[in-house]
């Protein structure tokens, strides 16, 4: 039986894994293996099959709209007439909304992002008997296992 289960890189794994030699199983059987997490900047545009959840027209649509509506009033009086300056209104609404969304967006994610909450650093991987199996698990979980998964052979 093998079980795998994730771990911070903190004192509570070099515990478990002194536990676990107590218990009966041999060095040679337990595997720790450190994780690289990502730690890249995010990237400001979606794609097609990648989206972050953050809309950068949010701001830019209302905005649009509202000059839209105050622009086109106002183009009664002027000579293009309503639809154009609607029209101008519209866009130049869209930018100044769009680039204020821009902006807050790039202030905030100078910083590099890491997911929020605990995150896995090491998998630690056992090879044990299934008789073992039970109080394995329960060494595991005592110690702050972030997640478990056991694979019977």
């Amino acid at each position: 039986m093998q079980i795998f289960s994730t771990f911070e890189n903190h004192i509570f794994l070099e515990i478990a894994i002194s536990n676990l030699e107590k218990i009966g199983i041999k060095s040679e059987d337990i595997y720790a293996v450190p994780l690289d997490n990502r730690e890249e900047s995010r990237k400001i545009f979606d794609t097609l099959h990648r989206s972050d959840g953050i809309s950068l027209i949010d701001i830019a649509m209302p905005l649009a709209t509202v000059f839209a509506v105050v622009t086109a009033s106002i183009g009664f009086k002027l000579a293009w007439g309503p639809i154009y300056w609607g029209l101008i209104g519209a866009v130049g609404g869209f930018m100044i909304g769009f680039l204020i969304r821009l902006i807050i967006v790039l202030k905030t994610t100078k910083k590099k992002h890491r997911l929020k909450g605990r995150q896995s650093e090491v998998i630690l991987i056992v090879d044990c008997d299934e008789t073992k199996g039970e109080a394995v698990e329960k060494i595991l979980w005592e110690h702050f296992a972030l997640g478990l998964a056991k694979v019977i052979k």
